[in-house]
């Protein structure tokens, strides 16, 4: 598996960015899906995640209500659409895939992770 997550940028506050994560290599099968962000001293923390089907997501708190995660199985891609952008959203994006079909929020439940976009948000 090679992931590859695109999108980020340098962006104000009340902005939208969209990020995406292709799985280059076209390896990801039953697996579910997740978005990580992980701020300068701080820990990494899951934003966001769908199942393999896309029936059942999860989001954070501090993200619901602005983040949307989707994912286009047929191109191996997993997107997370962030809206109404605040400077606390500000880290390393990173997606990862998980050792199951189901969504799950901790960090140890997913097994191969991308290098993540930097998502800076001004104020």
């Amino acid at each position: 598996v090679q992931l590859q997550a695109s999108g980020g940028g340098l962006v104000q506050a009340g902005d939208s960015l969209r990020l995406s994560c292709a799985d280059s290599r076209r390896t990801i099968s039953n697996n579910a899906l997740g978005w990580f962000r992980q701020a300068p001293g701080k820990e990494r923390e899951l934003v966001s995640a769908i199942s393999w089907r896309g029936g059942d997501s999860y989001y954070a708190d501090s993200v619901k209500g602005r983040f949307t995660i989707s994912r286009d199985t047929a191109k191996n891609t997993v997107y997370l659409q962030m809206n109404n952008l605040k400077p606390e959203d500000t880290a390393n994006y990173i997606c990862a895939v998980s050792r199951y079909s189901t969504t799950t929020s901790r960090p140890e439940d997913y097994q191969y992770w991308g290098r993540g976009t930097l998502v800076t948000v001004s104020s």
